[in-house]
C-alpha cells in the first residue's frame, strides 16, 4: 500500500520498535526450493539466483516469484521458509496481500464506468461526492477524477495520520474509510491540484468511494465482478469485512525490524486500513494475468486504456519510472518498458511488470525490505524480463 516514498522512512521506523515474536527465526536454516514448471526450468537460472540471494543476502524470510518468458511459458519459483517458527517450506505460489497493485484494480473500475458514461474523467470529484473533500487547502471543486488516479491532486496520505504511525496496535482493529479520509483531511495539502506529483493513498481511498456512490454497491463486489471473475483470477480476492486470515496456502509474513529486534508475524491483519489502496490479496501468477488481460485490452475499451497508459514523470518511484492511471512504466535495461504497479503492505512486498510483446514477471518477499533490498528486488524483475 504505502510505496515508500521518503517522507514514509521515519515513520516505519518508529513502528517497527514495537515489534516482538514468538520465535528465534535467525537460527534456521534458510531452504531455497527448485523452480517448479510444466516442464522444469533450466537451474540455476538468473531469476532463482535472485530470490535465493535476497534470502541468503538480504534476510528475507522468504520470496516467491511467478515469471512468463519469451517461450509463453510460466514458471514459479520459491526461496527461504514458508514460517520461521517452523522452518516450513514455501507454499509454491503462496497467496500474498498485493498492498498497491490494488491501485491498477481500482483505477481499471473507475475506467470502466467512465467508459460506461457514468464518471467524467475530468470532472471534479464534488460533482459525484459534494461536500466530502474540504480542509486546508482542499476542495473536492478543483480535484478531477484523473488527478486522483494519477496522484496529482495534492491530497496528503491518510497513512501519515497519527492513527496510522504504528501497525502493531492496530493490526486486528477495523477502520471505515471515512476515519480514514478524516486523517488525511486534518493536514494540509500537498500542492495545489494538478501542479507537482506525489504518490498519496488517500486518491485511491476516495476513488472506492466514488465507485461506491456512482454503481450503489460496495468497492469489493465491483472489483471482484468487474476485474477478478471476468478474467478468472482463481486466486486473487478483496477481502470481506473483518476478515483477517488468507484463505489459500501461504507463507507467513513478518513486520520489518531494524537490526537486533525481532521479526513480528503480521500475517494475519485487518485489511481495512487498506481498503481500495491496497486490501487485496493475490498470487504472483495472478498478478501476472492481471497486468497482461490489462495490457492487452482485455479489460478497457482502448479509448480509456490509452487514458490509462497517457504518464507524468515520477521519479520518486525510481530513475525512468512515470505514473499513469493507476499503473506506471518503468524503463528496462534491455530496451522496452514494464507495465505494473507494485505494492507494499505492512508485511508483503511486491515488484513486478509486463511487456509489450507478453513477458511478465511479479516477485514478491515476506517482509518489507530496507531501500538497497528494495532495489535488488526492481534489479532481480529487470533481469527476468532482459533474459
Amino acid at each position: 500500500m504505502n510505496e515508500h516514498t521518503p517522507q514514509r522512512t521515519a515513520r516505519r521506523t518508529r513502528m517497527v520498535r514495537y515489534a516482538t515474536t514468538a520465535t528465534a527465526a535467525a537460527g534456521l536454516a534458510l531452504a531455497a526450493l527448485a523452480p517448479t514448471a510444466a516442464s522444469a526450468a533450466p537451474r540455476p537460472d538468473v531469476v532463482q539466483q535472485r530470490l535465493d540471494a535476497l534470502v541468503k543476502d538480504d534476510g528475507m524470510p522468504a520470496a516467491l516469484a511467478t515469471v512468463k518468458g519469451r517461450d509463453g511459458r510460466s514458471r514459479t519459483y520459491t526461496a527461504g521458509v514458508g514460517d520461521l517458527a517452523t522452518g516450513s517450506k514455501v507454499p509454491v505460489d503462496g497467496q500474498i496481500r498485493a498492498g498497491s497493485n490494488t491501485k491498477a484494480f481500482t483505477a481499471v473500475v473507475v475506467l470502466q464506468l467512465v467508459a460506461e458514461g457514468k464518471i467524467g474523467l475530468d470532472t471534479d470529484v464534488d460533482t459525484y461526492l459534494p461536500g466530502l473533500l474540504r480542509g486546508d487547502g482542499i476542495d473536492g471543486r478543483n480535484i478531477t477524477v484523473r488527478q486522483l488516479l494519477q496522484h496529482t491532486s495534492g491530497l496528503p496520505d491518510y497513512l501519515d495520520a497519527p492513527a496510522l504511525a504504528d501497525f502493531v496496535p492496530i493490526q486486528y482493529r477495523y477502520f471505515e474509510p471515512r476515519e480514514l479520509l478524516d486523517g488525511a483531511l486534518a493536514q494540509k495539502a500537498l500542492f495545489a491540484p494538478g501542479a507537482d506529483w506525489m504518490y498519496s493513498n488517500t486518491n485511491y481511498l476516495v476513488a472506492g468511494l466514488l465507485i461506491q456512490k456512482v454503481t450503489g454497491r460496495p468497492y469489493g463486489e465491483e472489483v471482484t465482478k468487474r476485474v477478478i471473475d471476468r478474467i478468472g483470477l482463481r486466486h486473487t480476492y478483496v477481502p470481506a469485512t473483518g476478515e483477517t486470515a488468507l484463505r489459500e496456502p501461504h507463507p507467513h509474513a513478518y513486520l520489518a525490524a531494524e537490526p537486533g529486534v525481532p521479526r513480528f508475524d503480521y500475517t494475519e491483519m485487518d485489511s481495512s486500513m487498506a481498503w481500495s489502496a491496497g486490501a487485496v490479496v493475490s498470487t504472483d501468477t495472478d498478478l501476472n494475468t492481471f497486468y497482461s488481460a490489462l495490457l492487452t485490452g482485455r479489460l478497457l475499451p482502448a479509448d480509456q486504456l490509452a487514458q490509462m497508459r497517457t504518464t507524468v514523470p515520477a521519479e520518486l518511484l525510481g530513475p525512468g519510472v512515470r505514473y499513469g492511471l493507476g499503473i506506471q512504466s518503468r524503463p528496462l535495461t534491455c530496451g522496452g518498458l514494464a507495465w505494473g504497479h507494485g505494492g507494499t503492505s505492512a508485511a508483503h512486498k511486491n515488484r513486478g511488470g509486463v511487456t509489450e510483446d507478453g513477458r511478465a514477471v511479479s516477485i514478491t518477499v515476506t517482509t518489507v525490505p530496507d531501500a538497497p533490498t528494495a532495489k535488488h528486488m526492481t534489479d532481480a524483475v529487470d533481469a527476468a524480463l532482459c533474459r
